[in-house]
């Protein structure tokens, strides 16, 4: 038996992965079974989904889409134009590929292909990251035959019709960051045997100059009680590099504080024995971050990015501090010695740290993407006929 899923969603790599993480554990389920799976995955012709989908080997097809803002912007005029244009193409992909079911995970990208799946009568599961539902999963959820919550608070964001549908699923990590070794992670890294803790900093693949910059003008005074694998990012072709002007200044650090700090534009395959080694992680709140992060039981400060579509991240890491799991600072009062203050108090208070982490564990839910692979391959099999 083959069954057929088309999956959608993107804009971020916050929509993106918990996809991939959903299809590779179809994968694996289908590995151990009777049954075949064949998968299409509809995205942005413009986002970052199309390389990351294909380079896990999974058919993709570009659509036209629209972003949905909350404010106003001049790109509202054009962008609504392209919506209906991107129905259009997915009502053609969906009649042509016929699934037996659709999972969306969000992303004004998948917009365009959840309507087209209702019109066409295919069976729907949505599901949502953040601790409040955004504006494209607002509109899904009309759509959705099933909804995948990953925390209980955006629950009450559904009507009560939507939340007969709903249920909390958690959101899914990547396998690959529960195989981590600290002992690669100081390798990696080239720390000697020193007894300091480690720290993670990170402001994803472009990086948070706010946080490279309070990094920078602190870096002396953080290395004399940690060590610091910090990715800073990639900019934008044609504007200054964070990492050249935190490369000089580490350059002018005396050679054993040079020593404690490892900078790197990316974290790729290495990021397990990253997580392994860091003490604390010091990051942006985005949701796919923040459920790894508590999967592993780690201790955070976090500093959310302002402002998004209501403030999501906050709310992210506002739900860590109410478990005890985090710190936040928010970024109009992030400097360089609010950065160091609040890592040396985490640091040096070996109990406090170590209760986090185990409170960061209990928001954690490690059987997610098992969760949901089940989930869409019941919705599948309820529609593909005897």
């Amino acid at each position: 038996m083959k069954i057929r899923i088309l999956v959608t969603g993107g804009g971020s790599s916050g929509h993106i992965s918990p996809a991939l993480a959903i299809i590779q554990t179809l994968r694996d389920i289908a590995a151990r079974s009777d049954f075949q799976l064949e998968f299409l995955y509809v995205g942005g012709k413009r986002g970052l989904e199309k390389s990351l989908v294909e380079a896990q080997n999974i058919p993709f097809l570009g659509v036209e889409t629209g972003k949905l803002r909350r404010y106003f912007s001049r790109e509202n005029f054009t962008d609504i134009a392209r919506v209906p244009v991107g129905i259009a193409q997915s009502l053609r992909a969906v009649k042509k590929f016929a699934p037996d079911v659709v999972l969306a995970t969000g992303g004004y990208v998948a917009v365009p292909t959840v309507l087209a799946a209702r019109i066409l009568r295919v069976p729907i599961l949505i599901h949502e990251q953040t601790v409040q539902i955004g504006l494209a999963n607002r509109i899904a959820a009309r759509c959705a035959t099933s909804i995948a919550l990953s925390f209980p608070s955006a629950l009450e964001e559904l009507s009560q019709s939507q939340k007969r549908k709903a249920w909390i699923s958690g959101n899914p990590v990547r396998d690959l960051i529960f195989n981590g070794d600290k002992a690669e992670g100081a390798r990696l890294a080239k720390f000697e045997g020193e007894d300091l803790p480690s720290v993670y900093i990170t402001g994803g693949s472009q990086g948070a100059r706010v946080i490279n910059r309070a990094v920078e003008s602190s870096l002396s005074q953080l290395l004399q009680f940690c060590r610091i694998i910090h990715q800073c990012g990639q900019q934008p072709q044609g504007t200054e590099q964070d990492f050249d002007r935190l490369q000089q200044v580490a350059g002018n650090l005396p050679q054993d504080l040079q020593r404690r700090y490892h900078l790197t534009r990316f974290v790729g395959a290495e990021i397990p024995h990253v997580f392994a080694l860091a003490d604390l992680v010091v990051s942006r709140a985005g949701a796919g971050t923040i459920a790894e992060i508590c999967a592993l039981g780690k201790p955070a400060i976090y500093i959310p990015l302002v402002p998004t579509g209501g403030d999501e991240q906050t709310r992210n890491a506002q739900m860590c501090v109410e478990a005890g799991a985090a710190q936040i600072i928010a970024q109009s009062e992030l400097d360089g010695d609010t950065l160091c203050a609040a890592m040396r108090n985490a640091l040096e208070n070996r109990a406090k740290l170590a209760a986090m982490g185990a409170a960061a564990q209990t928001l954690a839910k490690p059987d997610a993407a098992r969760d949901l692979a089940n989930a869409v391959l019941e919705l599948a099999q309820k529609s593909t006929p005897e």
